[in-house]
């Protein structure tokens, strides 16, 4: 049974199912030239909360392959908000705080960002450990989430990588995801998908 945060911000409410610590395994086949990239892996995936009106998100994975070696793969980390626009009550940018006091936020505040779709915009911004930055923009509604990258940052010595699209869902319990790639080459497609389970 999935339980939810009673004392959540009202702009987390739509995101409140994510929240907790999911485990599981995956599949990765991408083609890059005349090899395809294949196997299996494991993979964390956490999302938590600190007060504030993003969800905290961190995940690692490693891969498995055919089972004789072990190899870490790409961490990351970031923030999932609500899209909507900044204010003179929010803080930032960088550490610059408000300059008006705010009032705290409720459920009509929050309904007047449904979209025609019934869902929320959304808002994801990740750090990649290979140095990697990607800016996703989408929409939660209900128990899916569909994102796709604005943007993507890479170092000089950052590997070929233009674009993204990732897919959540709760079904049966289990988070299940699939994140298409544009990358090495290859136009956008299918490069992973996993089922997790909440731990």
């Amino acid at each position: 049974m999935l339980e939810l945060p009673t004392d959540l911000p009202a702009d987390l409410a739509p995101l409140a199912w994510l929240i907790g610590v999911w485990e599981g395994t995956g599949v990765i086949d991408y083609p890059v030239g005349d090899e395809r990239l294949q196997g299996e892996f494991t993979h964390r995936v956490s999302f938590s909360h600190d007060g504030g009106p993003f969800l905290n998100y961190a995940a690692t994975a490693t891969f498995t392959g055919d089972g004789s070696a072990q190899v870490p793969l790409v961490a990351e980390s970031g923030f999932w908000r609500l899209s909507r626009t900044a204010g003179a009550v929010d803080a930032g940018p960088a550490l610059l705080p408000p300059t008006e006091e705010a009032a705290a936020r409720g459920v009509d505040d929050v309904e007047v960002l449904r979209q025609a779709s019934g869902g929320f915009p959304l808002e994801v911004s990740l750090a990649h450990s290979d140095g990697t930055l990607e800016l996703y923009i989408g929409e939660i509604n209900g128990p899916r989430i569909d994102i796709s990258s604005d943007a993507i940052v890479r170092g000089a010595g950052g590997k070929e990588y233009g674009a993204a699209s990732r897919m959540y869902g709760l079904v049966d319990g289990h988070l299940l995801w699939a994140w298409d790639i544009a990358a090495l080459g290859t136009p956008l497609r299918s490069h992973a998908s996993a089922r997790l389970a909440k731990v």
